[in-house]
C-alpha cells in the first residue's frame, strides 16, 4: 500500500486556489460597482448644478454632459457609456423660468472585471442610474 504522506499540503493548495480565485473576483466585482455607484452619483449632482448655473436650457444641457463626463472621468469610468435626461417642472418647455426645479438622471454602465466578451454577446456588467434635483433659484438670482 502506498503513502499518502504529504498529499494533504497539496489538496489543501488547490482547494485554496479554488476557492480564493472566486473570492477575489466577487470582491473586485463588488469594488467595480462600488466606483461606479458613486462616479454616476456624483455625475448627476454635477451636472445639475452645471445646467441651474447655466444662462439657457441649451448651454445647460452642454454643460451638464461635461460635467457629468468629469465626473465619470474622475472616477476612472472614461469609456462608460453616458446619457443624460433632465426635466424641469412647472415649466417643462423653460427650465430657467421662475421657481423651476430641474432633475437630472444620468445613466451608465459598469462592466465586470476580467470577463472577456469572448465568453459569449457582449461583456457583462451592471446598468446604474442616479438622479439629482435642484431648484433653480438655489444657485443664481432669479429677477
Amino acid at each position: 500500500m502506498k503513502s499518502e504522506r504529504g498529499s494533504a499540503l497539496v489538496e489543501m493548495s488547490w482547494l485554496g486556489i479554488l476557492l480564493l480565485v472566486p473570492m477575489l473576483w466577487i470582491l473586485m466585482s463588488a469594488f467595480e460597482v462600488q466606483r461606479g455607484a458613486f462616479a454616476v452619483s456624483a455625475a448627476a449632482r454635477a451636472a445639475g448644478r452645471a445646467y441651474a448655473l447655466a444662462p439657457s436650457d441649451g448651454i445647460g444641457r452642454a454643460r451638464a454632459e461635461a460635467a457629468a463626463r468629469q465626473a465619470l472621468d474622475d472616477q476612472g469610468l472614461h469609456a462608460g457609456p453616458l446619457s443624460i435626461a433632465v426635466s424641469c417642472t412647472p415649466y417643462p418647455h423653460d427650465c430657467h423660468a421662475g421657481t423651476s426645479v430641474i432633475t437630472v438622471v444620468v445613466r451608465s454602465r459598469v462592466d465586470l472585471p476580467l470577463l472577456p466578451s469572448a465568453l459569449g454577446g457582449s461583456a457583462p456588467g451592471f446598468a446604474l442610474d442616479a438622479s439629482h434635483t435642484v431648484p433653480i433659484g438655489q444657485f443664481q438670482e432669479v429677477p
